[in-house]
């Protein structure tokens, strides 16, 4: 791994991890699923076809009424992809290492930019006493698209609480 610092890789692949998990379920997985799968088969297609695989394996174990315990299992997924990213970066070398390391990196902000703010797989919120709460995307101005998936519970008591689980523009 002559090419870039063993800390980077790891640090690209989790990231790169964590845009898999974070694009399941949303406008931006079937990108995130195309260039995740084409980076893994590296030009092979059989390659290509296990990455695919293995990829909506994840979206699977990810939706709402399949996962036991919701955070366990996003947090497993991102380490399974990390690892998966660890070990191709390891496998590279040079120009063909940094491209792959690039294209990691550029994994989060497309996930980002097509999907907006995305609150996933949030708690609760519980606001008393004239509290606020929001467990998900508080939005100030327009801007960009937002979107709460599997978000938790809502409650609001006492007088001038509010409490939210999803979006809020404000």
């Amino acid at each position: 791994m002559a090419g870039v610092l063993v800390e980077t890789l790891t640090a690209v692949a989790a990231a790169g991890g964590a845009a898999v998990v974070q694009a399941a379920g949303t406008d931006a997985w079937h990108g995130v699923r195309g260039r995740v799968a084409a980076l893994l088969g590296r030009g092979d297609r059989q390659r290509e076809q296990a990455a695919l695989e293995r990829l909506d394996r994840t979206a699977e174990a990810l939706e709402a009424d399949r996962a036991v315990d919701r955070g366990q299992e996003l947090a497993r997924q991102e380490g399974v992809w990390q690892e998966r990213f660890e070990t191709l970066l390891a496998a590279l070398h040079g120009a063909d290492q940094e491209r792959a390391a690039r294209d990691l990196r550029a994994l989060p902000a497309f996930v980002a930019e097509a999907a907006g703010d995305v609150a996933l797989a949030t708690g609760d919120a519980v606001a008393r006493d004239g509290g606020s709460a929001v467990t998900g995307v508080r939005r100030t101005g327009g801007g960009q698209a937002a979107r709460a998936v599997r978000t938790g519970s809502a409650e609001a008591t006492g007088a001038g609480s509010t409490a939210v689980s999803g979006v809020v523009a404000e």
